[in-house]
């Protein structure tokens, strides 16, 4: 990811706020729904435009989402999504590189990209005087990139992505957490069983051509969604963006691939000897993707066990038996697909299959009895929380308005979601998980070098070890 900055940080980030988000509720009472004012409209050649005023500062956001990912690459030949994230700041057509950000943080804005299973997106915040070049600039490199884009170029930024792979995965602690647990869930072939920044060998093995292949498919304007957030003239915008966009072409249609269901009949244990002091214990479910109604209750699932004191496994774990130092769960959702996640570390004294047995003897509680209506209450609220603050800032809007865009065809449909939140009952989540907390799970213990006796049930796990090539993960037996 560009400057090492993910989406959320840069959200985090964002100095100028927007307008409160309208919010619809009686007297004394909690909101009822949301309302984004916006538009939507295509152009000839498919791009889909969102545009959302908001005059409160005098700034404006450009928001382009390309619906293509990692999920989009084939086994053997991962990463190109991410590594394409990088090759659009390299300069286009009529770019030189540099001019970017010239144009956004030489004028007190900023500009910025990230890459996941399933969308990569570009986004820049400015002053509003600045939106035409800001437009100009992404329809440059929608249009033009591949006019610039060379050898030199392209092996540039394929050291760049192979040093962020070493540094966020091969020479992190638990860096490769995820990765290994992913691989003891799905079959090699399956979209979601690869990382979004691609294996080395993978990388190492792609040329400036296979790139150039991979643009022309998806990062055409039949496969993008542009939003505008902020302090703009409607009719002036759309005059821009007629303007810049309308020239480019329309690609070639684009096959989805398949994402098969997923189920586990038993568990799968492995421990990996990391370099780590510390050991870890994860635990994974296969789940389900943001196109299913199960998500947001899985959501709500995962602050019901962890996080604030009163959380069940973090009240039960971290203070009252003080066995766990650190203890985490959250649904990590794609588009087709899902995992829940559990992770706790240890307190010394304390052992990995002493937290697993704790971990499984309260989610066999939690799925016969359910949530409290207070408890509830709580989960619902903090999410709640998190969702409208999203809303604060311009670049927040936007990802929620393409959201809804991009993955289900509704700009608006935030008030779906909103909606969904606030109606989750406690039938739903004992239902939920029941669904999916089953004995069909992966169990991964993360251990330091040379101690495997520290795996969670350690005579029934095997051994996990990285191939030589760094390109999977080899199972003990398997």
């Amino acid at each position: 990811m560009r400057l090492l900055r993910s989406t959320l940080a840069a959200l985090a980030a964002t100095a100028a706020l927007s307008a409160p988000v309208a919010l619809a509720a009686q007297a004394g009472t909690a909101p009822t729904s949301i309302n984004i004012p916006h538009e939507r409209y295509t152009l000839p050649n498919g791009l889909t435009v969102v545009l959302a005023e908001d005059h409160t500062v005098p700034r404006v956001a450009v928001d382009v989402w390309y619906h293509v990912g990692s999920k989009n690459e084939k086994a053997g030949r991962t990463g190109f999504a991410h590594m394409f994230e990088h090759v659009m700041f390299t300069g286009s057509g009529h770019v030189p590189y540099g001019t970017q950000d010239r144009y956004t943080e030489g004028v007190g804005g900023f500009n910025n990209g990230s890459t996941n299973n399933d969308r990569t997106n570009y986004y820049e915040e400015v002053p509003s005087n600045y939106l035409e070049i800001q437009l100009w600039l992404e329809a440059d490199r929608m249009g033009f990139l591949l006019d610039k884009l060379d050898s030199a170029k392209f092996v540039a930024q394929r050291d760049i992505v192979q040093n962020e792979r070493r540094q966020r995965t091969d020479n992190q602690p638990y860096g490769r957490s995820f990765e290994i647990l992913t691989s003891m869930v799905l079959p090699e072939s399956h979209p979601y069983a690869w990382p979004v920044v691609g294996y080395m060998v993978d990388l190492q093995k792609a040329t400036v051509e296979d790139v150039k292949d991979f643009f022309r498919l998806y990062y055409a304007p039949n496969n993008a969604t542009l939003a505008i957030v902020g302090d703009f003239k409607p009719a002036e915008a759309k005059a821009w963006i007629a303007k810049y966009f309308d020239g480019i072409p329309r690609g070639k249609p684009i096959v989805r691939p398949t994402v098969p269901a997923v189920a586990m009949s038993a568990v799968a244990r492995a421990t990996y000897e990391d370099r780590v002091q510390v050991p870890r214990l994860y635990l994974a479910w296969p789940t389900v993707g943001d196109d299913s109604e199960d998500d947001k209750v899985l959501d709500i699932i995962a602050a019901l066990l962890a996080g604030p004191r009163t959380a069940r496994l973090t009240k039960a774990l971290v203070y009252d038996q003080q066995a766990a130092a650190q203890l985490g769960a959250f649904q990590a959702t794609s588009e087709n697909f899902g995992l829940f996640l559990i992770q706790a570390s240890p307190r010394p004294g304390h052992t990995l299959t002493e937290i697993e047995s704790t971990v499984d003897t309260l989610l066999d509680r939690f799925k016969r009895e359910g949530p409290t209506a207070d408890e509830l209450m709580r989960a619902q609220a903090g999410i709640e929380f998190g969702f409208v603050s999203g809303l604060e800032s311009l670049i927040g809007k936007g990802e929620t308005l393409l959201n809804g865009a991009v993955y289900h065809g509704d700009p608006g449909y935030y008030r779906t979601l909103y909606t969904k939140l606030k109606s989750v009952s406690a039938d739903d989540v004992k239902r939920v998980a029941n669904k999916y907390f089953t004995a069909g799970r992966a169990v991964l213990s993360v251990v330091p070098p040379g101690k495997p006796e520290l795996a969670s049930r350690a005579g029934e796990s095997r051994k996990v070890t990285v191939a030589a090539d760094g390109g999977h993960y080899l199972l003990e037996g398997k």
